[in-house]
């Protein structure tokens, strides 16, 4: 029997997740079947299986990979010597908007989210995601501290707690109201407010 590769292996998992994800966009989590997933992979149950024991992996590693993109972007961010806040800002929502035009990631995320709310393994997962996210924008928020450009009197915790609601709230409105809500109205909203 020939072995199978890393690359194969990894290539026939990303398959799977393509496939789930556009029928997850479509449909939502709880209405798509594994047969419908079965059938826009093009893959037999052994197959799908032999990478994912259930519906809530494939649900689980979407979002895992969509929230963990974000959250490089946000520690990549932190870790060099961050541009102005409303540049960052801009940058953050520029990368969300690619992300989503590219995959679908709004009606996932959100999905995601409420998901979350009745399986304890997401959930988890969620909270993981979101501390590691939050210690990002933390870093973030003590540099523009430093900088003046946040009160350096207020507490880092309190506006963490608000610029981590940008990303769950761009996707809201982009899952909700689609290409309407884009990152030129985000970046010109936030240079708004940030200006003024």
């Amino acid at each position: 029997m020939p072995r199978v590769t890393p690359e194969h292996r990894e290539a026939r998992r990303r398959q799977i997740l393509d496939a789930a994800r556009r029928c997850f966009v479509v449909n939502g989590f709880h209405a798509t079947s594994m047969q419908d997933v079965l059938r826009e992979a093009g893959l037999s149950a052994g197959a799908v299986y032999g990478y994912f024991a259930s519906k809530e992996d494939i649900v689980l590693a979407i979002a895992s990979e969509a929230l963990g993109e974000v959250t490089a972007l946000l520690d990549g961010l932190a870790h060099d010597e961050p541009p102005p806040l409303a540049e960052a800002l801009a940058r953050l929502t520029a990368e969300l908007q690619r992300i989503d035009d590219e995959r679908g990631v709004a009606p996932i995320a959100v999905q995601a989210w409420g998901e979350a709310l009745r399986n304890p393994a997401l959930a988890e997962r969620a909270r993981q995601i979101f501390a590691t996210a939050r210690a990002a924008v933390r870093r973030l928020v003590r540099a523009y501290q430093a900088r003046g450009e946040i009160d350096p009197a207020a507490d880092p915790d309190d506006v963490t707690a608000v610029l981590i609601s940008i990303v769950p709230g761009f996707f809201v409105q982009r899952a909700v109201l689609g290409a309407a809500v884009d990152a030129e109205v985000f970046r010109r909203g936030l240079a708004a407010v940030l200006d003024h």
